[in-house]
């Protein structure tokens, strides 16, 4: 029987981005052929660019070890792309009896046609695909067909994943209306803490835990390519692997735009990013727990390799290894390119992680840059309705000045010269309490150490307290800004006023319009 997650029709493809002239071949397995397949534009609106019908798919088995090695499917058909916008393209196949199964396409420019480059974030994309069995979180498989709890289906978690394979439906296509990943409302007195905003969706579509976390349509990326499209914003599109196998691909941008979840970075795409801002780019992080994960591709991009806690003792310790960026071994913590960590930040109305959050931030540098324009005051709490704090959020440590303004500490590669410009409290984990908890468990002890310097109860218990910071700095020639939220192309979905002017703010001192 396929794994949970692993339905047919399903298709993959021998790449994930192409510019015009290049040809993208699939593979497919379908109960029912012939098939058609339509490759459509997904922005603010959906554009088909091309169709094929009456394509032969063979009905193919998924071999047990899908997840790690591939499904190793015939070639099933290809086309050329064409004369398209870069942007985001669905593929949609349908089998005879109208069954669909989904893919995507990220379509490269030729030459420079915006003035920004979005990077999607397909790493994190690949990290969270649980086709086949297994993904680098979770046997989803297992959890999702009761054969395991969460805590040992998510030691079922893989190291090496492979890109020759599809991705779940709910992972890459959900319905329309999927539930954040946030609770809209604080928690009430005495109330069970809970996690996400429709728990009667989540059961009636059998959303896994991960669903939510990664992919474009309906989620953080989508919503910001909508609002840009809207506001006449120029975009061009890039993957996260572009960056390591294209390292001049950015050259030609004064702005660079990562958002959402971009959560897993190689070696290549960090080296990509910091030559850019280093520079003179602008990058503007509207993204949370950025840079988390260090991971590695090979074999020529057909697997990615993201051992994560394991990373130091399943593999020699060294350079070429995986796990957080901000891992001693490696001497190159992720805060150095963007300005916080996770670490010190966390989860936000999400289960009893900050429950009854503000699910804003509070302003503290009204005068700052970003903030021009916006009607703002010190103490003003911006983005509550949205809410525009929430899921996972990044941070830094600080102390306050003598004027009473919070001043970044300098620990694990958080710039000195950090202007935070507003923050609220976010946790690591939940606390010890009466309630069942609903975040999955991290590794305190190696965190704390990492974060603190010790893995003590009390450097642990420093976990679950920490902030959700907005901020800005300059490195090199260049300069970054970090939303600090993985919600914040949310804000632009709901037309905050507060969300819209500090985008634009900027994407104009990045040169972006």
């Amino acid at each position: 029987m396929p794994a949970f997650g692993s339905e047919t029709p399903a298709l993959y493809s021998d790449r994930l981005s192409a510019r015009p002239g290049e040809r993208v071949a699939l593979y497919a397995s379908v109960p029912a052929s012939p098939c058609r397949i339509e490759v459509a534009r997904i922005g603010a609106g959906r554009k088909v660019v091309l169709r094929l019908e009456g394509v032969a798919v063979g009905d193919h088995p998924t071999p047990p070890d899908a997840d790690r090695h591939g499904c190793g499917w015939p070639e099933a058909a290809s086309f050329e792309v064409g004369d398209w916008a870069s942007g985001y393209y669905d593929i949609t196949l349908a089998d005879a009896e109208g069954r669909t199964g989904r893919h995507m396409l990220c379509v490269k420019p030729n030459k420079a046609a915006a003035r920004i480059a979005l990077v999607l974030t397909t790493n994190t994309l690949h990290a969270y695909n649980y086709w086949g069995g297994a993904s680098a979180y979770c046997d989803v498989d297992a959890l999702m067909t009761g054969r395991k709890p969460l805590d040992e289906a998510m030691a079922g978690a893989i190291g090496t994943l492979s890109a020759e394979r599809p991705f779940p439906p709910m992972l890459l296509a959900p319905p329309e209306g999927m539930p954040r990943l946030v609770n809209l409302t604080p928690r009430g007195f005495e109330a069970r803490p809970w996690a996400g905003a429709n728990t009667a969706w989540s059961k009636a579509h059998r959303q896994t835990p991960y669903d939510g976390s990664a992919g474009f349509l309906h989620k953080w990326e989508h919503a910001f390519v909508a609002w840009a499209e809207g506001e006449g914003i120029a975009l061009d599109y890039f993957t996260d692997r572009d960056l390591e196998t294209e390292p001049g691909v950015l050259d030609p941008y004064p702005c660079v735009s990562l958002v959402g979840h971009s959560e897993y970075w190689s070696a290549g795409q960090r080296e990509a990013l910091e030559r850019f801002v280093d520079g003179g780019g602008g990058l503007a992080i509207l993204s949370g727990n950025t840079a988390f994960w260090k991971v590695r591709w090979e074999s020529d991009g057909k697997r990615m390799v993201c051992r994560k806690w394991r990373g130091m003792e399943d593999e020699p310790a060294g350079p070429d290894a995986t796990h957080l960026w901000s891992h001693p071994v490696f001497a190159r913590p992720e805060a150095e390119i963007t300005g916080l960590s996770f670490l010190y930040g966390g989860y936000h109305r999400l289960g009893l992680c900050v429950a009854r959050g503000a699910g804003g931030f509070t302003v503290y540098r009204a005068e700052h840059w970003a903030l021009e324009g916006c009607d703002v005051y010190y103490g003003d709490v911006i983005g509550g309705d949205v809410p525009l704090v929430g899921y996972e959020n990044d941070g830094c440590l600080f102390d306050f000045d003598e004027d009473g303004l919070p001043r970044a500490i300098p620990r694990l590669g958080v710039p000195a010269n950090l202007e935070i410009i507003g923050l609220t409290p976010a946790a690591f984990a939940e606390a010890p309490s009466p309630y069942r908890p609903l975040i999955p468990p991290e590794q305190l002890a190696v965190v704390a150490e990492i974060a603190h310097g010790s893995a003590s109860p009390e450097a642990q218990a420093r976990m679950l307290r920490g902030h959700a910071v907005m901020a800005s700095f300059r490195r090199g020639q260049g300069e970054v800004f970090n939303s600090g939220t993985t919600e914040w192309a949310h804000g632009l979905a709901a037309g905050d006023p507060f969300v819209t002017r500090i985008t634009k703010n900027v994407l104009k001192r990045f040169g972006g319009i």
